[in-house]
């Protein structure tokens, strides 16, 4: 996850950037998952590689924190809303999927809306 922070804020700087340009007062929001799973799996064409734990292999709940750090203090301040949804997901069949929190994801969801509905309404 950490490999590819430094890509991620890149590319959410240059979607806001694009909002901007073709609209001064659009209300820029980004909603970014963040998986928090024991360990996942990678896929390189018919290679599948499973996180490790150590070296280049972090499993993502190593990295979680570190990448919403990152992503709050170098991403969401270009950002009217920033919205995190903590998640785990292996990536590995069946697939399972499942919130960290399902009732604090939902709640901080719901009130990034109510924020967004209101930032509409001063704006327009």
């Amino acid at each position: 996850m950490i490999k590819q922070i430094d890509r991620v804020i890149g590319d959410l700087h240059k979607q806001v950037e694009h909002f901007k340009r073709s609209d001064g007062n659009a209300i820029c929001v980004a909603v970014v998952g963040i998986n928090h799973a024991a360990y996942t799996v990678g896929y390189e064409g018919e290679r599948a590689t499973r996180t490790t734990g150590k070296g280049g292999y972090l499993h993502p709940i190593q990295e979680a924190a570190e990448a919403e750090r990152r992503l709050r203090s170098e991403a969401a301040p270009r950002f009217d809303e920033f919205v995190t949804l903590p998640y785990k997901a292996t990536n590995e069949p069946p697939f399972p999927f499942e919130w960290v929190d399902y009732n604090a994801t939902r709640q901080d969801y719901g009130a990034a809306l109510a924020r967004i509905s209101r930032e509409y309404e001063k704006r327009f």
